[in-house]
């Protein structure tokens, strides 16, 4: 799901007395001044120095202490049955794509309002892929690009995502996402980007009606300007009417609205108690080309968490 907001600042307190421990004339060379090739080799010597130095011993206390190595509580076998059962439900014209484990540096930052220290960031200048969402559209836009301005891309996949940052007791720091992306020309009247979600919309309610019928499951959507609020009740809502997972236009939400463009989403169980995704419109295609023309839709959901709610009638 959407990554929140973070500051560009200069760090923490711990990163200031890091530099005034290798020298702040070191700064401009490391940040900046060396070559990508030459900072990696740098990052690597690094590494391998450390590594040298690491004791079995070591390795088993930083099992026990490092957030980011736990394995996930959920039952692999439950969550490969609610995950294998959302790629039979998926519509044909959405292909699956089988993610890399990290993407490009600033995958997320540069076109996202994310912090790079959200982001876990690899020696070797890339980064572990923390909002498939984002890597979606980086693939969207490389098909668009060899494909007629007239076809629209749809791209599915289920990832595991890894963030830096913390999200408080009980929350994980890794976690798999179905998510959807599509991208297309705009044709005039948010038709491009109302239909792509049309299409996403549907398939949600199709699972959540199929595998959480019993928890209540429903759909809110948001918006952030007054165009999109003509659009949610002249054009959306009524495409999606009528159908027992419940659409609704919710007024009240403040959360996500900076993060997605004019319209976002949030999927839901309990009467939209527990947040199990979300969504909305962005620009990301549109940076990526770029091409002002250019729509993009994007939407995700917590596989792990709608397997915790599915787990009662999932016959073991």
């Amino acid at each position: 799901m959407s990554a929140s907001p973070g500051s560009a600042g200069t760090g923490s307190a711990a990163s200031s007395r890091a530099w005034r421990i290798v020298g702040e004339d070191a700064r401009g060379p490391i940040t900046a001044g060396l070559a990508g090739n030459d900072l990696r080799s740098l990052l690597l010597d690094v590494a391998d120095a450390r590594a040298d130095a690491v004791r079995p011993w070591q390795i088993m206390r930083s099992w026990a202490s490092d957030r980011f190595v736990h394995p996930s509580n959920t039952d692999p076998r439950l969550l490969s049955r609610v995950e294998g059962r959302m790629w039979e439900l998926l519509p044909a014209e959405f292909i699956g794509i089988e993610l890399s484990p990290v993407a490009p540096l600033g995958a997320a930052s540069a076109i996202a309002p994310v912090s790079q220290r959200k982001v876990v960031t690899t020696m070797r200048l890339s980064e572990v892929v923390s909002d498939s969402t984002n890597v979606l559209a980086i693939e969207a836009a490389a098909r668009r690009l060899n494909l007629p301005k007239s076809a629209a891309v749809h791209l599915a996949s289920a990832h595991r995502q890894l963030r830096a940052q913390r999200f408080g007791a009980g929350g994980a720091s890794h976690f798999r996402l179905f998510a959807l992306v599509s991208s297309a020309r705009d044709r005039g009247s948010g038709r491009a980007e109302i239909e792509m979600l049309t299409r996403h919309l549907h398939y949600w309610r199709t699972v959540l009606e199929e595998l959480i019928p019993d928890r209540r499951p429903r759909i809110e959507v948001t918006v952030s300007d007054k165009v999109s609020l003509e659009r949610l009740r002249d054009t959306l809502l009524p495409r999606v009417a009528g159908e027992r997972v419940p659409v609704l236009h919710d007024e009240r939400r403040t959360t996500g609205l900076t993060y997605y463009r004019g319209l976002a989403i949030r999927l839901s169980a309990d009467d939209g108690e527990i947040e199990i995704g979300d969504g909305g419109f962005t620009d990301w295609t549109s940076q990526l080309l770029p091409d002002a023309k250019e729509r993009c839709v994007v939407t995700c959901l917590s596989t792990e968490r709608l397997a915790s709610l599915a787990k009662p009638s999932s016959g073991g």
